[in-house]
């Protein structure tokens, strides 16, 4: 079966390609393979890595398994998807999906909101919803972070001057 992406492209693979999150550090690319090789022969996998910031080289909790020829590997692909979804995997339910499903992007959605809602929350940064938030937001939230800041400073200022006023007299 061919798809069609958003920008016009065909993907005949995407079928036989599938999605697996919410993987437990733990889970190292050998383990992945092993976990989804009973349900048919793996061409690739992708497994992803942070690329910067404090997390980098650290697994990002999500990765990508290719299958075989075309129409065996959509058969395995299923099979695997059927057979693997929500089991658990170093005591986390996994999240297999065929990576043409529009639901990807809600598993992808629900997996970053866990880590944000697990993630302690910086106090003055208000807590953000899920999905992609847009720009005047960002900058929304960025205002009122420095508003707070400058209001904090300046009662700090302010008992700085009445400590001061008391003991020079």
């Amino acid at each position: 079966m061919w798809l069609q992406d958003p920008n016009g492209f065909s993907d005949e693979k995407a079928e036989s390609r599938l999605y697996v999150g919410n993987l437990d550090l733990r889970i190292t690319e050998a383990t992945l393979i092993k976990m989804f090789s009973p349900y048919g022969k793996i061409i690739s996998e992708d497994f992803l890595w942070h690329t910067r910031g404090p997390r980098r080289g650290e697994p990002r909790g999500f990765a990508f398994i290719q299958f075989s020829s075309k129409e065996v590997s959509m058969q395995e692909a299923k099979l695997a998807k059927e057979k693997m979804h929500g089991r658990l995997a170093c005591g986390r339910p996994l999240v297999v999906r065929i990576s043409s499903d529009r639901s990807l992007e809600e598993a992808a959605a629900q997996s970053s909101s866990r880590t944000a809602a697990s993630a302690p929350r910086k106090p003055g940064l208000p807590s953000q919803p899920t999905g992609q938030t847009n720009k005047s937001a960002k900058i929304a939230a960025i205002k009122n972070k420095l508003r707070a800041l400058e209001e904090e400073t300046t009662s700090v200022k302010k008992q700085k001057l009445a400590i001061d006023s008391i003991t020079s007299k």
